[in-house]
C-alpha cells in the first residue's frame, strides 16, 4: 500500500475535522470519509478534494459500533480488517499525504470514537 521499504517515507501530517467545521486554509487535501452523506450539507461548502465511501466503515459494522465508546477497541480492530481488504481505496489519501497535509472529514459528534479518528491511526501506523 505505501511506498517501497527502500524509499525514505516522509512523516505523513493527516488531521480529522467535523465537517460542520469551516474549511481552513491548513486543512491541505479534504477527503469526506463517510458512507452516508452529512445531513444539511452541500457538496459545495465542503471544500473537498473527494468524497471515499468506500474507506469508511460497512453498513453493519457501523451500526454494531453506534459510537458506543466500551466498543471502541473491537470496532477499531474489525474496521482495520475491513481496510486490509480494500486498500486500493486508500490510495486517494495516502497518495495526497505524500504530497502535503490531508484532512479526513467526518460527521459524528464523539470527536474521539468515530471512523476518520480510527482511519487516521490506521494510515499513520501503516506509514510509519
Amino acid at each position: 500500500m505505501f511506498a517501497d521499504a527502500r524509499v525514505e517515507r516522509k512523516k505523513i501530517v493527516i488531521r480529522t475535522k467535523r465537517v460542520y467545521e469551516l474549511s481552513e486554509s491548513g486543512d491541505g487535501t479534504r477527503f469526506l470519509v463517510e458512507r452516508l452523506w452529512p445531513r444539511g450539507m452541500k457538496k459545495e461548502s465542503l471544500q473537498m478534494q473527494a468524497w471515499l465511501k468506500d474507506v469508511a466503515p460497512s453498513d453493519d459494522l457501523r451500526r454494531w459500533f453506534g459510537h458506543d465508546p466500551d466498543k471502541w477497541t473491537e470496532f477499531e480492530r474489525r474496521y482495520f480488517a475491513e481496510l486490509d481488504a480494500r486498500s486500493e481505496a486508500l490510495q486517494p489519501i495516502v497518495e495526497a499525504a505524500g504530497k502535503g497535509k490531508v484532512t479526513l472529514l467526518y460527521s459524528a459528534h464523539d470527536t474521539e470514537h468515530n471512523n476518520a479518528v480510527a482511519l487516521k491511526e490506521y494510515l499513520e501506523a501503516r506509514a510509519a
